[in-house]
């Protein structure tokens, strides 16, 4: 088959081909089970193959690489234009074939399986961090339906957690509620336990990793910030500059401008919900650091708390933190404090 293009629809089970050649003829358009998909390429000469950037992608882009094959992954969103009317597979792979073929058509980059692995780091993290909020606040739920009020704080919390979990402490409760809040301590401990490991293995990966320890120079970004960024950012060549790696994250305003006039709105909050938190978090931290220690602090940062509300600033720190990061990325340097911009000649 003289096949130079394929739109390759993944799914658990059932994948969709839709081949052309050379002029754009159709030459395959099938179904294929699981089992049937890497001796289906195995047979194919070297090709351009275009799939949709999502779960399992990645792990079925390494493997198609290795047998040969050129292979781009796009944004689901971008391919969704190219989908002529109706929604199933076949023109699902319609649509990715045609998208794949575009010149200006953006790509996400390939990661490996170790990049892979230390996202899985993150999410996990994610979501304990989720389970422990949620136990911390039914504890404190179930004690205020008794009068009792636990002092803020996760510390202080977690501290009484403790003392239930070894009966160092009986609350006025009756027996039931005894009994619920033992599980529920328990359980907290437990979450809190495995987060602890799980952070222990950041910071490891952090000091193991050339990337993730020239991105922890940077002021507000700790190990949990760049092990995230050099695991999600595959190639950071893929972006021009530090302002579209900032839009890339959704940190610059929307806009919707025409007629010559510009307007802007408030950021576009598109890509990575999980390294914008991150980048805002860490910007957030400095801007309480430098509220209470102005002498320490920026003076850039002070200046612009001076004109914009704290919620402005954090998110425009976030995004010159962004810009920071891809130039520390591309260009395989450290943080400078006083770094002074070369100027174009």
């Amino acid at each position: 088959m003289n096949v130079t293009t394929v739109g390759l629809d993944l799914a658990k089970r059932t994948f969709q081909v839709h081949a052309v050649d050379a002029s754009g003829s159709v030459v395959v358009r099938k179904a294929l089970r699981r089992s049937q998909v890497l001796p289906f390429f195995t047979a194919l000469p070297s090709c351009l193959i275009g799939m949709e950037a999502c779960g399992t992608s990645h792990h079925w882009a390494r493997e198609l690489t290795m047998l040969g094959h050129e292979v781009r992954m796009m944004p689901p969103a971008y391919v969704k234009p190219y989908v002529k009317r109706g929604k199933n597979d076949a023109v699902d792979a319609e649509a990715i074939c045609e998208a794949v073929t575009r010149p200006t058509m953006r790509f996400v980059a390939m990661k490996s399986a170790e990049q892979q692995a230390a996202l899985s780091l993150h999410r996990t993290r994610n979501l304990l961090v989720k389970q422990r909020t949620q136990l911390v606040n039914m504890i404190r739920g179930l004690l205020a339906e008794f009068g009792i009020d636990i002092p803020e704080g996760l510390e202080r919390a977690l501290g009484l957690a403790r003392q239930i979990a070894a009966k160092e402490a009986a609350p006025d409760v009756p027996a039931m509620a005894i009994q619920i809040l033992d599980l529920l301590c328990a359980q907290v401990l437990d979450t809190h336990g495995r987060l602890q490991a799980i952070d222990r293995s950041i910071g490891a990966l952090q000091r193991a990793d050339d990337v993730a320890r020239r991105l922890s120079t940077i002021p507000g970004i700790g190990p949990v910030g760049a092990t995230a960024l050099a695991a999600s950012v595959a190639d950071p060549g893929q972006f021009r500059s530090g302002r579209e790696f900032a839009a890339w994250l959704g940190l610059t305003p929307s806009q919707n401008s025409s007629g010559g006039k510009d307007r802007l709105g408030r950021i576009t909050k598109m890509g990575d919900r999980y390294l914008r938190k991150l980048l805002v978090v860490g910007a957030t931290s400095l801007i309480r650091r430098a509220r209470y220690k102005p002498e320490t602090a920026d003076p850039r940062l002070v200046a612009l708390l001076a004109r914009k509300p704290v919620r402005v600033a954090s998110v425009a720190m976030a995004n010159k933190m962004a810009r920071v990061v891809w130039a520390i990325m591309a260009r395989g340097e450290t943080y400078q404090s006083r770094h002074i911009p070369t100027l174009a000649g």
